[in-house]
């Protein structure tokens, strides 16, 4: 095989996986479930194929590929309406710490070690569990903890002080270029940021980042 032949095929297949990934959906990425894990297992087998079986046509390669992208967004909608399928694909949430106490029973069924439950713990800032009035473990092996009342920090409603909405700030020029989009959804225009940029010396190609609140205060980052 040409050296040619092998960029064409490793260029085609990586935007094949790629689109069929974003296909599959942010869930994918962010949360994989047992069928989730396989299917990315699967795949990335299937994709070394074409790359190394040069005398395999591409097509017999990339439909395999198409099929499970297929497959893994039919089992994705029927688990959005069906509990029961959700429930064998996916797995439940189980309560590993209940009132401030562990659950040694639901620890052996997932097979869950008292050194993991701690690493975990830490990672949310806890050391102590009797800190702990719920821990949850979810289906993607995270672990959701729920404080005791009296470890949660305060918040402004725990004492009666109200607060003025906050809100996302709405990005106006990133790495240089005008989000003529986000300008629009708040009914601002290309001259108004120039103004705005102008009076601190700046252009947007000069701009890295530029941002303004919904309190109308303009952060500016420059190169």
């Amino acid at each position: 095989m040409l050296i040619w032949e092998y960029i064409f095929r490793t260029v085609f297949v990586y935007f094949v996986v790629l689109l069929v990934i974003r296909l599959m959906g942010k869930r994918e990425i962010g949360q994989l479930s047992p069928f989730d894990f396989v299917v990315a297992i699967i795949i990335a087998e299937l994709a070394a194929i074409p790359m190394e079986a040069s005398d395999l046509p591409l097509w017999r390669s990339i439909l395999p590929l198409a099929i499970l992208g297929g497959l893994e967004i039919l089992v994705s909608y029927a688990t959005l309406f069906n509990h029961t399928l959700r429930c064998i694909i996916c797995g439940n949430p189980q309560v590993i710490i209940k009132n401030g106490e562990l659950l040694r029973g639901e620890m052996r069924k997932a097979r869950y070690n008292l050194d993991d439950l701690l690493a975990q713990m830490r990672e949310k800032g806890i050391v102590d569990p009797s800190e702990v009035e719920f821990a949850v473990l979810e289906t993607s092996g995270k672990l959701s903890i729920i404080p005791k009342s009296q470890h949660r920090p305060v918040i402004p409603a725990d004492l009666g002080i109200s607060t003025p909405y906050e809100g996302l700030p709405t990005v106006l020029v990133m790495d240089g270029s005008i989000m003529h989009k986000n300008l629009q959804d708040i009914d601002l225009d290309v001259k108004w940021l120039s103004e705005a940029l102008k009076n601190r010396d700046l252009t947007p190609r000069k701009v890295l980042l530029a941002t303004l609140g919904t309190d109308g205060r303009l952060f500016v980052s420059k190169k």
